[in-house]
């Protein structure tokens, strides 16, 4: 019966989390619905599977709280710091409710290492899954400099080396026109100092909130300068599904980043 409970709570955190992954990369939202649902249920089922089967494994029980309390904490951290949204936050929570250990019952121990706090396994592989975009945006870049013969900076140049890197590995140009399209924000705003010049400058991390607002200073600046109509931008990444995909290889290969440092070291 232990078998059927581990599978049960694989088979819903995963239907929730496919069906969340496919809504954030149609809109980029996913309904709170969606998490008020899954987490009732997934607590339903590991809480009575603990009573039935382990009540007596206060070990067990403070790993399962141990489990929630850091992963809660981490996803919280992580989206105040700009890092991931509320959704993504919400999901991981929800995971460490529905498997907050490996499910040990039904699938034997993965060839790699497993955290003991399992959500932890997942999230590291999510971010390394996440990460990989960066090769995509450094082709893209180096596509864009061939093409054009350098240049990739212009209007920029006084920008600090870390920015132009950091614009280089997580974006990359596009015309304004197409920000309509797909889910794209400016990395880049126009400055408007006190004596009314106006500066071009990189930002950090794109603002959601004030998406409109800086598009409206750089299609008012480039038509004021006469400039080309392309400007540093970076996608809004549907997380939630590298996070699908991190939780289904931790589930069958354990941590990919232990595996690869392990190998590295080896």
């Amino acid at each position: 019966m232990n078998q059927i409970f581990d599978g049960a709570r694989i088979i819903l955190c995963l239907s929730f989390l496919v069906y969340a992954s496919w809504s954030d990369y149609k809109t980029r939202e996913v309904s709170n619905k969606v998490w008020v649902i899954l987490g009732p249920l997934a607590l339903a089922l590991t809480a009575f599977q603990f009573l039935i089967y382990s009540p007596q494994n206060l070990q067990l029980l403070i790993s399962y709280v141990l489990s929630f309390a850091v992963t809660s904490g981490l996803a919280i951290a992580v989206f105040y710091a700009g890092g991931f949204g509320g959704a993504d936050a919400k999901a991981l929570m929800c995971i460490s409710i529905a498997l907050p250990v490996y499910p040990n019952y039904l699938l034997s121990q993965p060839v790699g290492f497993v955290s003991p706090l399992f959500p932890i396994t997942i999230f590291t592989n999510s971010v390394l899954l996440g990460a990989l975009s960066v090769f995509y945006a450094l082709f893209r870049n180096l596509l864009w400099t061939i093409r054009n013969k350098g240049g990739i900076f212009k209007g920029l140049e006084t920008e600090s080396l870390g920015r132009k890197l950091l614009a280089l590995v997580s974006g990359y140009k596009v015309k304004v026109s197409n920000l309509e399209k797909g889910h794209m924000y400016p990395l880049e705003d126009v400055e408007v100092k006190e004596d009314g010049e106006k500066k071009r400058k990189l930002l950090v991390f794109p603002n959601d909130e004030e998406r409109e607002i800086i598009l409206s200073r750089i299609l008012e600046n480039i038509k004021e300068e006469n400039l080309e109509d392309e400007i540093w931008t970076t996608p809004g990444l549907p997380l939630l599904i590298f996070i699908t995909l991190g939780l289904i290889i931790s589930l069958a290969y354990g941590d990919i980043v232990w595996i690869l440092l392990s190998s590295l070291l080896r």
